[in-house]
């Protein structure tokens, strides 16, 4: 069985969609409308911005959805996923792409929801750190024992789990966990601890448009960060994908579950090979590649 991926925030890069826009009408259409959805054209930026340009939220998230979602239209009759999930925000790129979302809908949730984050990322000081080499328990119970908020926040792969909280207590983490035995605890460039409490505000204000938008039945099942398992149902998906903005990325169990329901071959669909890394670290025994077109 073949199942689909879609990476989230952190795989842009210069240029990205450029070769995509060049080859394909179906997808100059796309990056057309998407630049009227969201008032300003995110193909310049894109195309031809520099890398800060493209780390700014507002452009990162839809930048990536974008790239994702358009190379699976371009695939067409080659894209013919039995399951798919997505890496945080690149769950809203498998749910495009397997029929839940419409594109117009898609690529509006992911704007509002890139805008959500960054003003929470605003309100309060907070980072996120990776930490590396250890058991995720011992990792879970750290966190537990320190004062402030600081949450398992990503499960990417056995011995690879980022945390996510308050500045201070991110900072007293990483050292804990070096004591541990932790070989490496550290603090990320990121501007806000996401997949943590602190993310509450745009989960409240994410959670209105979600509700608003219509959520179709899926082509194929998704295995939902929140749930690591297979969800068919629409008000199902609905609910996890509120739940996703304060809860862990479960992705290690993802891909177990995939694998657990038969997947034998995982396609990455989007900028990068980060997922194709993560998945080499999770079970070997699987085939991972890039799409291509």
């Amino acid at each position: 069985m073949k199942a689909y991926v879609f990476p989230g925030q952190g795989a842009q890069f210069t240029g990205m969609g450029l070769d995509l826009y060049e080859k394909s009408p179906v997808a100059q259409e796309l990056f057309e409308k998407a630049n009227s959805i969201l008032g300003f054209s995110i193909t310049d930026v894109m195309f031809e911005g520099s890398a800060e340009q493209l780390k700014q939220t507002k452009v990162t998230q839809p930048a990536i959805f974008l790239h994702s979602v358009i190379l699976a239209k371009v695939l067409g009759d080659e894209f013919t996923p039995d399951m798919v999930a997505g890496h945080s925000l690149g769950e809203l790129s498998a749910l495009v792409a397997n029929g839940v979302l419409s594109f117009e809908d898609g690529l509006t949730l992911v704007s509002k929801r890139a805008l959500a984050m960054q003003k929470a990322c605003e309100a309060q000081e907070s980072t996120m750190a990776a930490v590396l080499g250890l058991e995720d328990a011992v990792v879970e119970d750290a966190c537990n024992a320190i004062d402030g908020v600081v949450v398992a926040a990503n499960y990417n792969c056995p011995g690879q789990l980022v945390i996510s909280g308050e500045v201070e207590a991110i900072h007293k983490a990483c050292e804990v966990l070096k004591e541990k035995g932790a070989k490496r605890a550290l603090v990320l460039p990121v501007g806000g601890a996401f997949h943590s409490p602190l993310m509450e505000p745009a989960r409240e204000e994410l959670a209105k448009a979600i509700e608003e938008t219509t959520f179709n039945t899926p082509l194929c099942p998704v295995y939902q960060n929140v749930a690591a398992k297979a969800i068919t149902d629409p008000n199902e998906i609905k609910e996890n994908l509120i739940a996703q903005l304060t809860a862990p990325v479960k992705w290690t169990q993802c891909i177990q579950a995939m694998i657990a329901d038969g997947a034998t071959e995982f396609v990455e669909v989007g900028p990068g090979k980060v997922l194709q890394g993560l998945m080499r670290k999770i079970d070997r025994s699987v085939t991972a590649s890039g799409a291509s077109f």
